[in-house]
């Protein structure tokens, strides 16, 4: 890995991951998001880790994308690049992926941010996508998520202007799982973190992708899959393992099995 994407340490089932930009505010071109992907398939395969933490700095989770490196490119070569191909893998890593703000999340930030399961905000973390101004528009799922976490009437208000979007509005609309005191971010992402990388992982894989389904799907079609992934639950040995925990009145050992 280079230094502009860390794992930064794994804390027992939880892997940190670190954007590590700051000289520009963390922002995000080709080479980090595809590091970012590749560094999630290697997690992916790991048995040890069960849930990621997704962090930047204090100033900025990531303030955009690489404006340097979009500046003098051509249509052709743009296109030619399909560079938002990577983006598409983020969602579905198989493990839950948690967000951890601190000051900026604009931009191509913000469509990192959405991409991942969960976001803990601090209250000082400021949300939006203003390529309007610099004559774009957001093409790492920033109208379509944001749409379906705000509504059409607030986000495209936000995507028009270009204005920011504070922590608190953010999680009155749903955007944000949790704000906390700015200092805390990463401290509560990791508690957050551990509490999920406790339940059986093949349940919480198997979650993860009924809802993915439920926001892609028509209603019955999330429910067909819903029922047969509850199906599975009964093939594993932690099905067994936290059933016998409850009549035994002891907290279950999930081994992923």
């Amino acid at each position: 890995m280079s230094d502009a994407l860390l794992l930064e340490r794994t804390e027992g089932p939880v892997a940190i991951l670190q954007l590590n930009r700051p000289q520009v505010m963390n922002a995000l071109n080709l080479a980090i998001i595809d590091e970012l992907v590749e560094k999630l398939k290697q997690l992916q395969d790991r048995e040890d880790v069960r849930c990621v933490v997704l962090t930047g700095h204090e100033k900025a989770f990531a303030a955009g994308g690489d404006i340097e490196e979009m500046a003098d490119i051509p249509l052709a070569e743009i296109k030619q690049k399909n560079q938002f191909l990577p983006w598409d893998q983020i969602p579905r890593f198989n493990k839950p992926l948690i967000a951890a703000v601190q000051g900026y999340a604009l931009g191509g930030g913000c469509e990192l941010a959405m991409a991942c399961d969960m976001i803990v905000a601090s209250d000082q973390a400021q949300f939006g996508q203003p390529e309007i101004t610099l004559g774009i528009m957001p093409g790492a799922g920033g109208t379509q998520r944001l749409t379906k976490a705000l509504g059409k009437a607030r986000a495209i208000e936000l995507l028009l202007t270009g204005k920011n979007l504070s922590a608190a509005e953010a999680y009155e609309r749903g955007l944000v799982t949790k704000i906390v005191p700015h200092e805390l971010v990463l401290n509560e992402a990791i508690k957050l973190a551990r509490q999920i990388a406790n339940q059986p992982p093949v349940a919480v894989t198997l979650i993860k992708e009924s809802i993915y389904k439920a926001l892609d799907t028509p209603t019955q079609t999330g429910m067909d899959f819903e029922r047969n992934a509850f199906y599975m639950c009964f093939g594993t040995e932690d099905r067994l393992e936290g059933m016998q925990a409850f009549k035994e009145k002891r907290q279950p050992r999930f081994k992923g099995r």
